[in-house]
Formats: structure tokens, sequence, C-alpha cells
């Protein structure tokens, strides 16, 4: 894949050389990096890429000019798309990645300031936020993407397997996990991990993972269209493809256990 990034900052990005997975990808050309420093492209001899805004307000505003000349240097591949870093976009999901890591190429756009022109908007495919608060800059949120995405592409983790019961992959939080030594500082490792029982630690897992998303993030069960709601206020139920499983009180049903 290939990550166009078009940012003031660029060296930001040199943080990337020391993420293991990062690092493992470019080496092995699983990845292309490409930076546009924004300064490049500004306007005249000061090479202004901001100004303030029209109306008044505190800040300065990313000039459009700087932004168009930049995006329209780069090469342009058919399987792409462009995305615009901002608080304002959707929140950044695990499905998102998803979606995207069969890409040829993501062209990432940095907002920066107190933002910029609104006619950038128009260069865009989606509008992307980390998460409901502000940085400095879209830098952060743009390794954030490229960091998620390099770990889905096929050569990249040494053991593919690990992707699949990650936080997020599934609608449900990941279940705890111990290592050496069995008793750490009276914490012991529960006895069915060592148990040797794998369908029993499968049930576990599958349990925790569940108790997890229940106490952390509700929200990810409580879903009106979510499978994972007690039968009870379920929607299209189909038994056949569901287990019933105890908690509490009451019954949740998750897919494909």
């Amino acid at each position: 894949m290939n990550f166009e990034v078009i940012t003031l900052f660029p060296k930001a990005f040199e943080l990337i050389n020391n993420l293991g997975v990062i690092t493992r990808a470019l080496s092995k050309n699983l990845i292309n990096l490409n930076l546009y420093d924004l300064r490049e492209y500004g306007e005249g001899s000061y090479k202004q890429v901001d100004d303030k805004p029209y109306g008044g307000g505190p800040g300065m505003v990313l000039k459009p000019e700087p932004i168009y000349k930049a995006f329209e240097s780069i090469n342009k591949l058919p399987n792409g798309k462009t995305l615009l870093m901002t608080p304002q976009g959707k929140v950044l999901k695990q499905k998102d990645l998803l979606r995207w890591c069969s890409l040829d190429q993501l062209i990432i756009i940095c907002g920066q300031y107190e933002g910029f022109d609104e006619r950038v908007r128009c260069l865009a495919d989606e509008e992307v936020s980390i998460g409901d608060y502000v940085l400095s800059g879209g830098e952060i949120p743009a390794i954030s993407i490229i960091n998620g995405l390099t770990r889905l592409l096929p050569g990249t983790l040494g053991d593919p397997g690990s992707l699949i019961d990650e936080s997020h992959n599934s609608s449900l939080l990941e279940y705890p996990h111990y290592t050496r030594p069995l008793i750490f500082k009276e914490m012991k490792v529960p006895d069915i991990l060592v148990s040797g029982n794998h369908e029993e630690i499968k049930l576990w897992r599958k349990q925790k993972m569940l108790e997890r998303t229940l106490d952390r993030r509700n929200d990810l069960i409580y879903n009106k269209d979510n499978k994972n709601l007690p039968k009870s206020e379920r929607k299209n139920e189909d038994s056949n493809e569901m287990m019933k499983f105890p908690m509490g009180n009451e019954y949740y049903f998750y897919p494909d256990w």
C-alpha cells in the first residue's frame, strides 16, 4: 500500500521508523510512505501556508492553495482514497481500517492550527477523527491510521493469527492475557488457563470478553441491531447461528461461538 501524507510537519513521521510493525513493512516493501511538506507548496517568498480567518476570530487557518498544489502533485492510483484528518470527522473504527486495507493508495491530509479553508473538504473521500478531543494537528491521527492499516497487511505480523482475537475485530473487547510467572505479587494466573482443557479455556475467554465489554464498553452491546442483546430484545433471532451465554440473571447471544 502507498501512503501519501500532506503535512506541515513531516518530521513528526520520523517516529514511524521506530515502530517495529511499520519498520518491518517498509523493509519488506509492503508499504511506501511519501511525505509532502506543505511548506514547499506555500505562497510567495515566505512560503505562506496559513492566514487569518474571514469574519475574524482567533488563530490561523490553512490556505487552500498549498494543499491543492500538494494534492495535485501526487500520482493518483485507481484504487485509492483520500482522508482528511479533522476533529469534525467520523470517529475511526476498526471496520474502517478493514475497509481500507484492500486499497492500493491512501492519501492523508493533515489539518493544523484552527483548521483549514472549508474548500479543502472537496478533496476528501472521507473525513476522519480518532476521538472526541482536539489535537494540535492531524499528524498523530495519520500515524495511527498508518499503524493500524499496516498491521492488517499480509506479511506484516510474524503470526497473522494474532489479529483474530484482538479488541474491536469483533463487537467485544479482548479477553485478559497472562504469561509467566504463574504467581506475581500474590496474583495468580487463573487455574483454567493452566488446566490444558482447551474447550473450557475457549469458553472462559468468551465469558471474559463479554464481562469486560459490559463493564467498560457496554455501548458495544446495548445496540438494538446488535445480536449480543438479551434474547428478549434481539431482532431477527436465528438460534442456529447464535450461542446462548449466561451472564448474571440474563442470557446473551453472540454469533459464531
